[in-house]
């Protein structure tokens, strides 16, 4: 799982012992749009939709799976949450708390700058996805946006 790359067995047991562990049946929300947040889901199994709503009619953004993790942006800019995140299957996922990431930052700093470098990336990785679509509407505002923002 690419948030937790390059992190030290004790850094992951650190964050393991910390996490919960959720199971979220299809058409199940983890969260919605504007919601406080506190943090990062991670899926072990399934698949998740990220959607906005524009005029009462929710709009996806993307289609998540095992190994990729959300709600990654609040635990970076303390905002709510800018989408909602709907299990398209059955999941489950690891809750981990901004707490827990606060006990990783006073037990071993350099693990905690590697594993919000990795969150950092993600959300660069997603940036660049959606600079991609934005552009391509900007050269020709008639052809449909066929990749989502979120890969």
């Amino acid at each position: 799982m690419a948030v937790f790359g390059g992190l030290n067995p004790k850094a992951l047991q650190i964050i393991l012992d910390n996490a919960s562990e959720l199971a979220l049946a299809s058409g199940d929300y983890f969260f919605h749009e504007g919601d406080p947040a506190d943090s990062l889901f991670v899926i072990e199994a399934g698949t998740v939709l990220i959607q906005r709503y524009w005029n009462g009619e929710p709009i996806i953004l993307g289609r998540l799976v095992h190994g990729d993790c959300f709600g990654e942006m609040s635990l970076i800019d303390f905002q709510g949450r800018s989408a909602s995140v709907v299990a398209e299957s059955h999941c489950q996922a690891i809750e981990i708390p901004a707490k827990t990431l606060r006990t990783l930052y006073q037990h071993d700093l350099e693990q905690y700058a590697m594993i919000m470098m990795n969150l950092g990336r993600e959300v660069s990785r997603r940036l660049r996805a959606a600079d991609e679509c934005l552009f391509r509407l900007q050269q020709d505002p008639t052809l449909p946006v066929e990749a989502p923002l979120i890969p």
